[in-house]
């Protein structure tokens, strides 16, 4: 079993330029999320205490003088209960065909069980692609939890018939051996010029990032009544005319979607307060991401189900 270390030595000298796609996969909230903003140093997925916040596959683009990793974040694969839950799947196992290199994120916290078996039994059936199993939130646990769990994960892929290219503990919190696991993917990728320019972090579209970052501000505090029935769309984006040009303002007009009219009070709290601290939360975000003053104006819409109904599941982006 070769796991790595900070003292370890990547796996080979990379000589020329690498350029590949590298994607995350694992059961729900095992930490994909944060890793890849980790990776990149900066938020391009965003997270939250639960499961199936990831919705569409984000890029983080990892920028090195050596290489150009581009990370792919999917959604956790999982069992579906909805339509929203089969296009989920479809979209991780169509990532898992494109890419170069494929991560297992493990979280060191939890003994593996019947979802970890599962995805790792789907991996076994690709066999071009190296795996990496990573091990995650190793902050959150002693060695010997965390050696156990190492022993563990390298027996599962020898019963499944297949080994992994690398072990590798991480604490992306922590910030613990985030930068050795990049140096272990580059020398899988392809060699290559870069693929995107110099300074692009993400090829999210600016109105994707901004409704994700809504949506994670309206997640926080409801998990338990609304965790997954939050979808939300930016209608319009425009500069605010008649401002100077050392005074800009972005006007964001953006609608919460909800499932069932009973929802609509739990997001926007007594007197309108819950939605009032959702926006606040949400524009300092967009703020930091866009690097401008922004003027965000927010909706609740019910759209009845939207889960379920493919029309609503295209209208949503889905």
């Amino acid at each position: 079993m070769s796991v790595r270390n900070q003292s370890s030595e990547p796996s080979e000298a990379v000589g020329n330029h690498r350029a590949g796609f590298a994607c995350f996969v694992g059961r729900p909230n095992a930490g994909k999320s944060t890793l890849t903003n980790a990776l990149v140093g900066q938020k391009v997925a965003i997270t939250a205490n639960q499961p199936q916040t990831t919705r569409h596959t984000v890029r983080g683009i990892v920028h090195r003088p050596d290489a150009q990793l581009i990370l792919v974040d999917t959604p956790g694969l999982h069992k579906p209960r909805t339509l929203l839950g089969e296009r989920l799947n479809d979209i991780v196992r169509t990532t898992w065909a494109e890419v170069d290199v494929i991560g297992f994120c493990l979280p060191a916290n939890e003994k593996l069980g019947p979802g970890d078996r599962f995805i790792a039994k789907e991996l076994a059936s690709i066999k071009k692609t190296p795996k990496i199993a990573i091990v995650t939130k190793t902050d959150l646990v002693d060695s010997k939890t965390l050696a156990e769990q190492l022993i563990a994960i390298d027996q599962l892929g020898r019963e499944l018939g297949f080994e992994w290219a690398e072990i590798v503990p991480v604490s992306a919190v922590g910030d613990s051996q985030v930068g050795l696991l990049a140096d272990l993917i580059v020398p899988l990728l392809p060699e290559g010029p870069a693929l995107y320019p110099e300074g692009d972090l993400t090829d999210e579209p600016e109105q994707v990032m901004i409704a994700e970052l809504i949506r994670e501000a309206a997640l926080e505090g409801v998990r338990d009544e609304l965790p997954h029935s939050i979808a939300v769309v930016v209608e319009e984006m425009l500069p605010r005319e008649d401002r100077p040009a050392d005074k800009p303002l972005l006007d964001i007009h953006a609608f919460v979607y909800i499932e069932r009219p009973s929802q609509k009070g739990i997001i926007i709290g007594p007197k309108g307060k819950r939605l009032k601290d959702v926006g606040i939360k949400s524009r300092k975000q967009i703020e930091a991401l866009l690097g401008t003053p922004v003027f965000l104006d927010l909706h609740v819409k019910v759209a009845k189900d939207w889960q379920r109904d493919p029309r609503q599941l295209r209208k949503l982006g889905f």
